[in-house]
């Protein structure tokens, strides 16, 4: 079957509201942990993790830090609230420029309420820090379904991430149906988070805790990091029968050249923890063909296209691509590669750098579910019945699983 034919009807069943976990454990290493390996599954917890990876392995997981992206505005004279939701960096386009940034800045966003926004600046005073700093904004171009808002503030000592630390919310995911709440703000975030720029949080590493990753470090694995700043992008609903109409997302990645020396030179098994984490490590291999095939190739050139993986057989090895990633980065005198994917992992995709990963329950009819179905060759039914039959917590705030080839 033609990968664009795949019925997204195919990857549904049937969850709940009360199988969805509206907030995580006290203790997060505590959940459950379904371990899939070989075709069997075992019922263990979270911080059996440890002595379940194989010898030798590499962890490798996204730093990247919900931001907290959600504004609320109030027309004047006690108007209508409209909700401004950040989604990503236009000027400067840079992320950790952004939020360094003081007096002005850009960003691409959703709307919500705009038909009782049409015109003028939106404003409002904030207490930063016991400095007063009125922030407005502004509403420029349409792209899509988002605008572009242009911020303005008055102080050119506060940056836009100290506003933002101000004001903002953390915007927990919407199938959650409740309100965000004070606890989110720690709750929602990795306990390894630190580069700014989610808008939803890399959720399969949310129940890591220090000891967990201690024991990591005790038993030999490796641990790095990589960054993808999740998108809004990630929460779309698959709207068409087939996956070939859906249109994936793209998201900003950032991978260190030690990271790729390591991938290279990995003694064990890599494994990633979670969705985002095998995106970015998968599109690695795709950027560094393209490289070998046209190392001048243009930062729109080297954008992973939803597709590349599938329009043609890819013979090189693995080392070889990565390898030209790092040849580049060389030639240019840079430490890190930065670019973006749009990539659609779904069944008959061959994995190239990972061999394992961790990762939550994912929703119905959804582009992670056909991830994981492409991992396990199809067999996520069998997992995800286990996990309703056996009192799994579902999604973002849910349990985990680890899964081996």
């Amino acid at each position: 079957m033609n990968i664009k034919d795949i019925q997204i009807k195919d990857f549904n069943y049937p969850l709940d509201d009360e199988r969805i976990a509206k907030h995580p454990l006290a203790e997060r290493e505590k959940c459950k942990l379904l371990f899939y390996r070989n075709g069997e599954i075992q019922d263990l917890h979270f911080y059996d993790v440890p002595r379940l990876l194989p010898e030798k392995a590499t962890l490798v997981y996204n730093n990247t830090r919900v931001i907290n992206a959600r504004l609320r505005f109030r027309k004047p004279n006690g108007g209508a609230t409209i909700e401004i939701f950040c989604l990503e960096p236009v000027a400067p386009r840079d992320y950790a420029q952004i939020f360094q940034t003081t007096g002005e800045c850009s960003w691409l966003c959703f709307v919500g309420n705009s038909k009782r926004w049409k015109t003028g600046a939106l404003a409002q005073c904030i207490d930063v820090n016991g400095t007063e700093v009125e922030l407005a904004a502004s509403r420029g171009e349409q792209r899509g379904n988002a605008f572009v808002i242009n911020f303005t503030w008055n102080n050119s000592d506060v940056t836009f991430a100290s506003l933002l630390e101000a004001i903002g919310e953390i915007p927990i995911p919407p199938y959650l149906n409740r309100s965000t709440e004070e606890s989110d703000s720690e709750d929602y975030q990795t306990v390894y988070s630190h580069i700014k720029g989610s808008v939803a949080a890399p959720t399969a590493g949310l129940h890591f805790t220090d000891e967990v990753l201690a024991e990591c470090d005790k038993r030999g694995i490796t641990r790095r990091e990589l960054t993808l700043h999740v998108g809004a992008g990630t929460f779309q609903p698959v709207k068409s029968e087939n996956i070939g109409e859906h249109a994936m997302h793209t998201e900003f990645i950032s991978v260190d050249r030690s990271l790729l020396e390591d991938l290279i030179n990995a003694e064990g098994n890599v494994i990633a923890v979670g969705t985002t984490s095998v995106r970015t490590l998968e599109s690695l291999y795709y950027i560094g063909v393209t490289l070998m095939n046209n190392p001048d190739a243009s930062e729109e050139d080297l954008r992973v296209k939803q597709w590349t993986p599938y329009e043609k057989e890819y013979c090189t090895p693995t080392r070889d691509a990565l390898q030209a990633i790092i040849t580049h980065l060389d030639n240019n005198n840079l430490d890190r590669y930065i670019g973006s994917t749009q990539i659609m992992i779904a069944p008959s995709f061959k994995f190239r750098i990972i061999r394992g990963m961790i990762t939550n329950f994912h929703q119905p009819q959804s582009t992670l579910l056909l991830l994981v179905s492409a991992f396990v060759d199809g067999k996520w039914k069998e997992m995800y019945d286990h996990a309703l039959d056996n009192g799994y917590r579902f999604l973002s705030y849910g349990d985990s699983s680890l899964l081996l080839r």
